[in-house]
């Protein structure tokens, strides 16, 4: 009788790496987080050699050896260019972790985590900004991703740093006054802002602390503060343009279209950022339906894998019900509507 196939499901991303083993019949083996997965920062090898000692603390213990799957499902942060998606993938080759791998970057993973149909449009506001889009035909649009010099402008590392820019001008005379000067010096435990940048540049405080001060922008933006929301309002849209644009290239906009909004800035569902984006699709996209995927991404690199092994249908359903438990979600994995549709069909639905 032959063994039932295997998907390492992988969800690496900028704060944390997921991994999960999956048999073709949906049953969840074995699950574990990691660290961080920043091929930029430590090198494709050092960044996949992430991904395996996570796996082997989910199967107990360095006594696992591979192959671990009959397929790896790997979806990346980092993995921005197709280039990059091949360097990774010839990584995890060489390491033989499964003789079949695919790669592809992070978004593509909530996409299909999100979306009911399996096409659409993924735009995802975490420590950075991304979007994916994918046409029913299979076509796709996509962007490079790679920071200020290809475009891009938001996600909360980007939030903080332009908090802490704002700060900085209105302490020393050079900005207008605003709130994000009690909020850095809260945030850093300084008396100045002033002295967070000294802290900053000579190492003493943590730069990744910057990420910190988006809830508290977000809660001056609502109360008010004009810089506050002015930037709030730069990154929805940030987000409404990544969407949009996707759409337009793949002729998505004269029907209905899923897009499946993810990343920490956006499940956190602050009431301000939410309305703003809403309004935005709501003027350029009426048919869009905004979706927050009510299971995390490493789901929808599992499905990505099961659709490569050709699994039943029963199988997505056993996985995503398995992560809804673990979330303490729905088990039925529907999304329920949560704010009114601002014009036409249009609405924003999920549970997370």
């Amino acid at each position: 009788m032959t063994a039932p196939r295997t998907v390492l499901a992988v969800d690496g991303g900028n704060s944390k790496t997921d991994v999960a083993l999956v048999r073709e019949d949906g049953t969840v083996l074995a699950t574990a987080r990691g660290p961080a997965f920043l091929p930029q920062n430590a090198g494709a090898a050092a960044a996949v050699e992430v991904i395996g000692r996570t796996v082997r603390r989910a199967l107990a213990g360095d006594a696992a050896t591979p192959p671990y799957a009959d397929h790896v499902a790997a979806y990346l942060a980092g993995a921005d260019l197709p280039v990059e998606e091949e360097v990774l993938r010839a990584e995890l080759l060489t390491r033989g972790y499964a003789a079949d791998v695919a790669v592809g970057n992070d978004t593509f993973a909530l996409l299909r985590a999100g979306s009911s149909t399996g096409w659409g449009v993924a735009v995802v506001c975490g420590a950075g900004i991304n979007a994916v889009g994918v046409s029913p035909a299979g076509r796709i649009a996509r962007f490079p991703a790679l920071g200020r010099v290809s475009g891009d402008w938001g996600g909360g590392q980007h939030l903080g740093e332009e908090a802490f820019w704002h700060a900085v001008r209105a302490e020393d005379g050079r900005g207008p006054a605003t709130v994000l000067t009690e909020v850095v010096r809260a945030c850093f435990g300084t008396a100045t802002v002033e002295e967070a940048v000294i802290g900053l540049h000579v190492g003493d405080l943590p730069a990744d602390r910057l990420h910190a001060l988006v809830p508290p922008l977000l809660a001056a933006a609502a109360d008010g503060d004009a810089v506050a929301g002015s930037l709030v309002e730069r990154q929805a849209e940030e987000i409404a343009l990544l969407g949009v644009v996707a759409m337009r290239r793949l002729g998505l906009l004269a029907a209905p279209c899923e897009v499946v909004l993810g990343g920490g800035v956006l499940t956190a569902r602050h009431p301000l950022l939410t309305s703003l984006i809403e309004r935005r699709y709501a003027e350029r996209a009426p048919l869009a339906r905004l979706v927050i995927a009510d299971v995390p991404p490493i789901v929808g690199a599992a499905l990505l894998g099961l659709d490569r092994l050709g699994a039943p249908p029963e199988a997505y359903a056993r996985v995503r019900a398995h992560f809804l438990r673990e979330d303490g979600g729905r088990e039925d994995g529907n999304s329920q509507p949560s704010a009114a549709s601002a014009s036409g069909s249009f609405s924003i639905t999920g549970e997370r």
